[in-house]
């Protein structure tokens, strides 16, 4: 049924308007309505008839009471066609209407501290979305979604209980801002190294205890003490050592690549085919020793044959003890 316009509703329409502003510093020119207090707990059907809005807060604000707070998006949101900006963080949200997957020139949605485990089917219709913040919610699994929404720019699931991060994940090849702090990761996927766009990366107070072999591909990454674009404490990390990372992305790398060296080195000396190698050479080795004394060994006969020849007339005597001894060189 259309909405019917009463004299009321028009007033509460003209009344927002008023509100809505154009000079907040952090998004300068666009029109912009921020909701508080009870407005959160009870939502004017008339917000959802200002078209023009392209930027709408429904955060309640900290410093106030927490108790006005959504526990639900309308599916009337879906008529805000123009907004850029959605900001529902801090609220009682366990999921969202489909009908947020029609906004699709949105570019910025915040969700952070609410309940979600999952995002509405059709989400990666949001091809415009450029900044995602999912901190502080109950999500096990990355959403996959994402992975299609290739344009993505900054992507912020800190203090969730993500597992297991998906090889699709370097298909976001403009992200250059990955939070992941205070999660269950075990391990990063090896496509991650591909993502060289990353200026910013956070995995600390996970379970890694390796890197990938390729990590210091990401050379934008400062991974130094101050971390002020990556963290990698609070994570039981052997390869490399955490002092080895601090020490930044090329130190990271050095690392790696010389344990790979070393593995490498001795999978060589003690493989089968280089061991067997060894032997061979040994073997060859020894045979010619063999031979080089048997040659030795029959020159030495010769010469006391020739010595016993030259000598015959003068040890008469010795010829029957010769057929039964063998004399040494001193004693010819």
């Amino acid at each position: 049924m259309a909405h019917i316009y009463t004299p009321r509703s028009l007033s509460d329409i003209r009344e927002l308007r008023m509100r809505i502003e154009t000079e907040d510093p952090l998004f300068y020119g666009l029109k912009k309505l921020k909701m508080r207090g009870r407005d959160l707990s009870n939502i004017p059907p008339a917000l959802f008839h200002i078209s023009e809005l392209e930027v709408l807060d429904l955060s309640p604000e900290r410093e106030s009471c927490l108790t006005f707070k959504l526990t639900f998006v309308p599916r009337a949101v879906s008529k805000l066609i123009n907004l850029k900006v959605l900001v529902l963080d801090t609220n009682e949200l366990d999921e969202l209407p489909i009908e947020i997957t029609k906004l699709v020139n949105i570019e910025r949605l915040a969700l952070s501290n609410n309940h979600l485990s999952g995002l509405p089917e059709g989400f990666n219709k949001l091809t415009k979305l450029r900044s995602l913040h999912l901190a502080n919610n109950e999500f096990e699994g990355f959403p996959m979604q994402l992975c299609d929404i290739e344009g993505l720019e900054f992507l912020d699931l800190c203090d969730n209980k993500l597992q297991v991060l998906p090889a699709e994940i370097s298909r976001l090849t403009e992200l250059h801002t990955l939070l992941l702090f205070v999660n269950r990761l075990e391990a990063l996927p090896d496509t991650i190294c591909d993502m060289t766009n990353l200026h910013c990366l956070w995995i600390g107070n996970n379970l890694i205890k390796q890197l990938p072999r390729a990590f210091g591909n990401l050379k934008y990454l400062d991974w130094g003490i101050r971390c002020t674009s990556s963290t990698l404490d609070g994570n039981p990390l052997v390869s490399p050592p955490i002092e080895i990372c601090r020490m930044g992305p090329d130190a990271i790398e050095k690392y790696l690549n010389s344990s790979r060296g070393d593995m490498s080195s001795r999978n060589s000396l003690n493989g089968v085919p280089n061991g067997g190698q060894h032997r061979t050479d040994d073997e060859s080795d020894r045979g010619q020793s063999r031979s080089s004394r048997s040659k030795n060994g029959s020159g030495k006969a010769k010469k006391t044959s020739n010595g016993r020849e030259t000598r015959k007339n003068t040890r008469a005597r010795r010829e029957r003890n010769m057929q039964l001894h063998e004399y040494s060189d001193d004693d010819i």
